[in-house]
């Protein structure tokens, strides 16, 4: 926050001498003269009196006034730079409860040097046939992981729709999306780093004890058709048993 300071300036106003002697001599003037005494007959004639000589009139001089000082300048601190908005770190473990969706669904396998293709592949077959028919999806694509071993994975690329498409090929099929108490997990950035999440998600599962069904789920929350491939953001679902 800003803390204001505020100051007050002290203004001295000082009088001129010559106005103060001005305005004596003007009360001067004003005054009557006073009076003159009886004058009694002299025994001796008195000598004339000698008028006294006038003063020489001096110039008249205004006396300077003394500058004032200059008013002190008040320093406002410097505002401190404003805090940066807190990011509210995502869930690592929280507990839901996944509700089923009616999805187009797409089979498909992959080896693990080009995971993040085959998958983006599926999401594009599923989408190309979805907008040929004018059908919107109905939330986030979705891939379900069904086996996984050294070499590469077997998965459900899936789609939620409201209506059923047609002319579905062989490796497609409707259904619905997995269901149930899973917990939650966020990955942010590449593909390629999810190693690490999982990694860490493994060793959740192990602090905590608790025993994953064998399957788990990714929902893209940004579109993997779009999307670079390092700002992509991914729910991790790991249903429970």
């Amino acid at each position: 926050m800003n803390c204001l300071r505020s100051f007050r300036l002290a203004v001295i106003a000082l009088v001129p001498a010559a106005a103060i002697s001005l305005g004596l001599g003007h009360a001067l003037a004003q005054s009557p003269p006073p009076a003159a005494p009886a004058a009694s007959a002299p025994s001796t004639p008195a000598p004339a009196a000698t008028p006294a000589p006038a003063p020489a009139a001096s110039p008249a001089t205004t006396p300077s006034a003394t500058p004032a000082a200059p008013p002190a300048t008040a320093e406002t601190p410097a505002a401190p730079p404003a805090a940066a908005p807190v990011q509210t770190a995502d869930p690592f473990g929280e507990e839901i409860m996944l509700a089923p969706k009616t999805v187009v669904i797409l089979k498909g396998s992959a080896n693990w040097d080009s995971a993040f293709d085959t998958l983006i592949d599926s999401f594009k077959t599923l989408s190309a046939l979805l907008d040929k028919q004018n059908i919107k999806p109905a939330g986030n694509p979705m891939i379900v992981y069904t086996s996984t071993d050294d070499t590469g994975f077997t998965f459900l690329a899936e789609i939620p729709v409201d209506q059923e498409p047609k002319n579905l090929t062989k490796a497609m099929s409707m259904g619905k999306s997995p269901e149930g108490k899973a917990l939650k997990f966020v990955h942010r950035g590449s593909y390629d780093n999810m190693d690490n999440t999982y990694e860490a998600i493994t060793n959740h599962l192990d602090d905590k004890k608790l025993e994953a069904k064998d399957t788990f789920i990714e929902e893209y929350m940004t579109d993997p058709l779009k999307t670079e491939e390092d700002r992509l953001v991914i729910n991790v679902y790991v249903p429970l048993k």
